[in-house]
């Protein structure tokens, strides 16, 4: 990181060595200058003025081993690790003792997956190196990488031990105690922490975010306010505080925590959006419109207030302007799966089975990621429903069966096809099959989208002779 004036004196080399560039006339930069402008440039992916940076750099100073260590970084990016391995070779003879030599080639190590051998080089890097903190980092890194992450805590809470300041480690830290599912674990290193360190408000934060996920509310809302005592402007500590509040079902308290939030920040369209949360869940339906659409005033691509105030509109039955939001979210955004989930919900509640059929067909183009068994199942209704088609709709739902495995829901679905489909004995059999592992779950869409078959006389006696030996 450069000081201000170290800014400064680079940008005044980087303007000089671009005109020279233009100029195609040879200036003199000492070797420092080049690295740095090589570096930038790797930082940019501007691969070829890095690389032409770097050989002008090696012509001036063909001993900088500043520059050769450059130089390695580029065959690192470039994936040319023997070349990167011959170059640190020979600058281990040259200067033995230079912990960059030992780090560079960890970095090479690395990127080949070799990372006991990048710890080996690592560890020689620390006999070298006044900057401790740095080696440690990149040892605890990969550690991380080989999913060692016992080893790479104690290396995290190695640096943090040598400078208590690093938000980094702390946070891998306490990421690392997560993914070894140990919340009380960390509680007792962030205690402990504390204790050496009473004004670090990050460690206060983390305390207070693990004392929300075992329960402890109060201590949560305790760690969270030291937090904000210590910072007064850490207003993601007045944030979890409101989401404690909301976890307590104490609404109130959440609203007033997040318009001091608003203090700091009145454009956040986030805190709005969570205000019309809490006025939504106190039935303060007015309310929550005017957040949501707050929030929307001041992001209007921000998808969590769209999904809100169009959920909002369906819970009180008001499907027209439910349907109104989505339009005005698919304007700006048409290719989110959720709106489009949305759209399908609403035009299958309005009866519109042109907008249901549309929405399907555009659902089925998303990921997997986006689509779950429910999905599938909502369009093997609409095929029925909006076209009619049977056998498309049953091919789906055997196709789903087999990628999410059997439920009732697709059972009852089945049976209604094959009874249209004169294939009685399948469909006995289905609803038979839906009927004994869970009776209520699906049996509406069987009602809903098969109406002929709920109204058969043999349907609605193998349903009642099912519910007679259940009560038996």
């Amino acid at each position: 990181m450069f000081s201000d004036q170290e800014e400064e004196n680079f940008n005044i080399s980087l303007s000089k060595f671009e005109s020279m560039l233009k100029s195609n006339k040879i200036l003199f930069f000492d070797s420092e200058e080049f690295e740095n402008i090589v570096l930038h440039y790797l930082d940019d992916g501007k691969i070829n003025l890095s690389k032409k940076a770097l050989k002008l750099g090696l012509e001036q100073h063909p001993d900088s081993i500043g520059l050769m260590l450059v130089k390695v970084e580029l065959l690192v990016f470039e994936n040319k690790f023997e070349q990167g391995f011959e170059i640190v070779r020979r600058l281990k003879k040259l200067d033995p003792n230079n912990e960059e030599v030992y780090i560079q080639e960890a970095n090479l190590y690395s990127k080949k997956g070799l990372h006991t051998q990048a710890i080996k080089s690592l560890d020689t890097a620390l006999k070298h190196t006044d900057n401790e903190a740095d080696v440690y980092s990149l040892i605890a890194m990969e550690y991380l990488y080989m999913d060692e992450l016992s080893s790479a805590k104690h290396f995290f809470a190695k640096c943090l031990k040598l400078d208590p300041e690093d938000q980094s480690s702390l946070y891998n830290v306490v990421h690392c105690y997560d993914f070894l599912q140990q919340p009380q674990e960390a509680v007792n290193f962030l205690e402990k922490f504390i204790d050496d360190n009473p004004y670090n408000e990050s460690a206060w934060y983390h305390l207070g975010r693990k004392y929300a996920e075992l329960h402890d509310y109060q201590k949560a809302v305790q760690a969270f306010d030291f937090a904000y005592v210590i910072d007064d402007n850490f207003i993601g500590a007045l944030i979890e505080i409101g989401r404690v509040y909301e976890e307590i079902e104490q609404y109130d308290k959440a609203i007033l925590v997040y318009n001091e939030a608003l203090e700091i920040d009145n454009e956040s369209s986030f805190i709005y959006w969570k205000i019309g949360r809490c006025n939504e869940l106190q039935n303060r339906y007015g309310e929550a419109e005017i957040n949501y659409l707050t929030s929307l005033k001041h992001d209007i691509l921000f998808d969590k207030s769209w999904l809100s105030v169009i959920d909002l509109y369906i819970k009180i039955g008001n499907l027209d302007k439910a349907k109104m939001y989505v339009e005005e979210a698919m304007e700006l955004d048409d290719d989110n799966p959720y709106y489009w989930k949305k759209l399908r919900d609403i035009s299958i509640d309005r009866n519109d089975k042109i907008e249901a059929y549309k929405a399907c067909e555009k659902l089925a183009n998303y990921d997997n990621v986006f689509m779950g068994v429910i999905d599938w199942l909502l369009k093997a209704d609409v095929l029925v429903w909006a076209k009619d088609d049977l056998n498309a709709a049953a091919d789906l739902l055997l196709w789903t069966e087999e990628k999410y495995q059997s439920n009732s829901e697709i059972d009852y679905r089945l049976a209604g096809i094959y009874f249209e489909l004169g294939e009685n004995e399948k469909a006995v059999y289905r609803l038979q099959n839906a009927m004994m592992s869970d009776f209520d779950e699906g049996i509406d869409a069987l009602q809903r989208f098969y109406p002929n078959v709920w109204k058969r006389a043999d349907v609605q006696q193998y349903i009642t002779n099912y519910e007679k030996r259940m009560n038996d």
